[in-house]
C-alpha cells in the first residue's frame, strides 16, 4: 500500500491493453470487505507483482506546461521514453524530445544518464534498507500499509463498476496530529484523496489526491508542496496477470526527495506494454532488445536453401 500514496511511485499513469479476465459482477448487497483488511491485502498483492512488473517495458509519454506563480504558461516540453528494468532498477530511457527523436550524440549521453541514475539508485537503495526503511527499485522511500493506517484514515467504503469490474472505493485523510517517524512521513499528514481497489484482484486501480496547505520538509529538500497542489493516477489490467500504470496527471507544485515533481501541469500516458522473455524479445512487439534494454539488432535470415536438381 505503501506504493498507492508514495509520490515517487506516480511515476506512476487513457487505458489500453486492457486485457482483463472475466470478474464477477457487484453485489451491492455483499458485504465491504474490512478496510483495514483490505489495505493490506493490496500490500501483500503489490509486493507479489514486483517482479512481473520488472518484466515489462512500456512507452511513457509526458507532457508538461511550467508556469509561474501568478498561473502563466513560461515553456511547454514533451517527451517519448521507453520505461524498462535495468539492474533491478526501473528506469526511462528517452526516446525523443518534442517529437524529434535523439541524435546519435543525444543517445549516447542519455546512455550515461542512465547509468548513472542506476547507480546512484542502487546506492540509495543500499543505504537505506541498511537502516530498515522500505525502497522501491528506484530507491525511493515508501511507506508500508501499516505505518500509512498511523497516519490517516481510510473512510467511507462503497462498492461501484470500474470498467466493468467490482471496484472497492475509499477516502483518505492524513491525520496533521499524528506522530511522525521520519521527514518524508510528514507528507502524508496533509494529503487527503480516494483510491480505488479492484475487489477481485485487491490491488490498486485508481487514485486521486491533493494536498491542503503550502509546507515544505528539511528547507524542501525533502518535500516542497504547493497548496492544493492535486494529482491522479489510473492503473489497468495486463495480459490476465499484472496491473500497469496507463495515465498520470498532476496539477500544481509537488517535489519529494528532489527525485519526481512537478511545477505547473503534467500527464503522462503508458501505452505500448511489451514482456521481456529469456531470449529478450519483447512479447508482442517485432523490438528486440538486450539485457541492459538496449535495440539489438536481430540475426539475419539464413540464406534460402538452393532448390533442388
Amino acid at each position: 500500500m505503501g506504493r498507492i500514496l508514495t509520490l515517487a511511485a506516480l511515476v506512476a499513469a487513457t487505458a489500453l491493453c486492457r486485457a482483463q479476465t472475466p470478474a464477477p459482477p457487484a453485489d451491492d448487497n455483499k458485504p465491504l470487505p474490512d478496510i483495514h483488511a483490505l489495505v493490506l491485502d493490496v500490500e501483500r498483492n503489490e509486493t507479489a507483482a514486483e517482479k512481473i512488473r520488472a518484466s515489462y517495458t512500456y512507452h511513457v509519454h509526458d507532457e508538461r506546461q511550467n508556469m509561474t506563480s501568478s498561473g502563466k504558461v513560461k515553456d511547454t516540453s514533451v517527451t517519448d521514453s521507453d520505461s524498462l528494468t535495468i539492474q533491478g532498477v526501473r528506469v526511462d530511457r528517452i526516446t525523443a524530445r518534442d517529437g524529434k527523436p535523439l541524435t546519435p550524440a543525444e543517445a549516447a549521453k542519455e546512455s550515461e544518464r542512465i547509468d548513472k541514475e542506476v547507480a546512484k539508485a542502487k546506492e540509495r537503495r543500499a543505504k537505506l534498507q541498511e537502516k530498515g526503511e522500505v525502497t522501491d527499485s528506484r530507491g525511493d522511500q515508501i511507506l508500508t500499509a501499516s505505518r500509512i493506517l498511523e497516519l490517516g484514515q481510510f473512510t467511507n467504503p462503497r462498492r461501484v463498476q470500474l470498467n466493468g469490474r467490482p471496484t472497492i472505493v475509499v477516502d483518505y485523510a492524513g491525520d496533521p496530529n499524528a506522530k511522525t517517524r521520519n521527514r518524508f512521513e510528514s507528507v502524508f499528514r496533509d494529503l487527503v484523496g480516494t483510491v480505488w481497489i479492484d475487489e477481485q484482484d485487491r490491488t490498486l486501480a485508481q487514485v486521486q489526491g491533493h494536498f491542503l496547505n503550502n509546507f515544505k520538509v528539511g528547507g524542501g529538500l525533502v518535500a516542497d508542496i504547493r497548496k492544493d497542489s492535486g494529482f491522479s493516477g489510473t492503473w489497468s489490467r495486463v495480459n490476465g496477470e499484472v496491473w500497469l500504470p496507463v495515465e498520470f496527471t498532476g496539477q500544481g507544485a509537488i517535489r519529494v526527495l528532489l527525485l519526481a515533481g512537478f511545477a505547473g501541469r503534467i500527464h503522462l500516458q503508458m501505452t505500448d506494454y511489451r514482456k521481456f522473455r529469456a531470449s529478450s524479445t519483447i512479447v508482442g512487439s517485432n523490438g528486440v532488445v538486450s539485457s541492459d534494454g538496449q535495440p539489438e539488432t536481430p540475426p539475419p535470415p539464413p540464406p534460402a536453401a538452393p532448390p533442388p536438381l
